[in-house]
């Protein structure tokens, strides 16, 4: 721990980093200690953690929607410190994100050499990557970034359903999903520093509540079309409209030309996807779009999205989206109907 009174938490933050993410985990964990005293007796309480944004030097900069940061520290300007928090730094999903931040990376294996806890939010969990410390571990990011871990960090056991990922807790490693995920990873550790009341206060004052249901039911799929495979690349044109066929999959190798084996591997290797899963998804996200905007019968979503068993249907929508078809709709259908009403 730091020689602080108070537990100190980093937030490390570049040109890259997602403001409403970054000053969001400031100004709650700032807070504790302080607001829930405040906006309940009118005294203003004593702040509990030392919070600080970071960056590779004290130099302020804009990050994205040219937003001004002004770090309180440089990395070289941190010798200890309790908590690191990789607060989202954005890389596209089909860009490598090995080497970037090399100084940070550094920083960060020298801080947790030291006894820091490590943490990140979203795609910082591809910076915590960077470190080799999540090798052989379990770990979460932002559900769109599935193909790019598997492809570059394939030591890391990816959890897409994952919101905040406490398995590698005793390895003082934490990541969370996407990029709301801050807040149930603020609330933890708001409970570990400074006891669970504290946690439910914050709650209250800032109406946080727990991803419950995980993150799949929030997870769209992704589509690369960007490749050089010209072949696959029409392939996946003609699935778009066709995915309620029969025998999808053997009417895309046909349309290929090539044996169903070779077709099998290129299509693996230009989109990340076996094409049985390719074809699922894209009936799943389908009919994730008819339950979330109509009123159609789940045995007949299911029917429009090409499985003439029901059953089977519900079964595989749950193990993608994470709820059953009535509870997605229950959920989503919600939403539309308090925005629109």
């Amino acid at each position: 721990m730091s020689t602080n009174k108070r537990p100190l938490i980093c937030l490390l933050a570049a040109a890259e980093s997602s403001p409403a993410v970054l000053y969001g985990l400031y100004d709650i964990l700032s807070s504790v200690g302080v607001a829930y005293p405040d906006m309940t007796t009118g005294v203003h309480g004593d702040e509990l953690l030392e919070v600080r944004i970071v960056a590779d030097t004290k130099v302020p900069f804009r990050c994205m929607g040219n937003v001004l940061i002004e770090p309180h520290a440089g990395i070289d300007d941190i010798g200890k410190t309790d908590v690191i928090i990789v607060s989202d730094l954005y890389t596209p999903i089909d860009t490598s994100p090995r080497g970037l931040y090399p100084r940070e990376v550094e920083w960060m294996k020298k801080m947790y050499a030291d006894n820091a806890l490590l943490t990140s939010v979203c795609v910082g969990s591809a910076v915590l990557a960077e470190t080799g410390l999540l090798d052989g571990l379990e770990a979460a990011g932002h559900w769109a970034y599935r193909h790019m871990f598997k492809k570059y960090y394939p030591q890391i056991k990816w959890r897409e359903d994952s919101i905040l990922n406490l398995t590698a807790k005793g390895e003082r490693i934490i990541t969370t999903g996407g990029a709301s995920s801050w807040q149930d990873l603020a609330l933890y550790l708001i409970a570990r520093l400074c006891g669970v009341e504290h946690a439910i206060y914050t709650a209250k004052i800032f109406l946080l509540s727990c991803h419950s249901d995980g993150q799949l039911p929030f997870a769209a799929m992704t589509q690369y079309h960007r490749h050089d495979d010209a072949v696959i690349s029409r392939c996946q044109t003609w699935i778009a409209e066709n995915y309620a066929c029969a025998n999808p999959v053997a009417s895309m190798a046909d349309r290929s030309g090539l044996q169903a084996r070779t077709f099998a591997r290129r299509f693996r290797a230009a989109t990340g996807y076996q094409p049985i899963n390719y074809v699922q998804d894209l009936r799943i996200e389908a009919a994730k779009n008819m339950l979330e905007t109509g009123s159609t019968a789940v045995d007949d979503v299911s029917a429009v999205v090409g499985y003439e068993d029901p059953s089977s249907f519900r079964r595989l929508f749950k193990r993608k989206a994470g709820l059953t078809p009535a509870i997605y709709r229950k959920k989503f259908a919600f939403i539309a109907q308090r925005l629109t009403h």
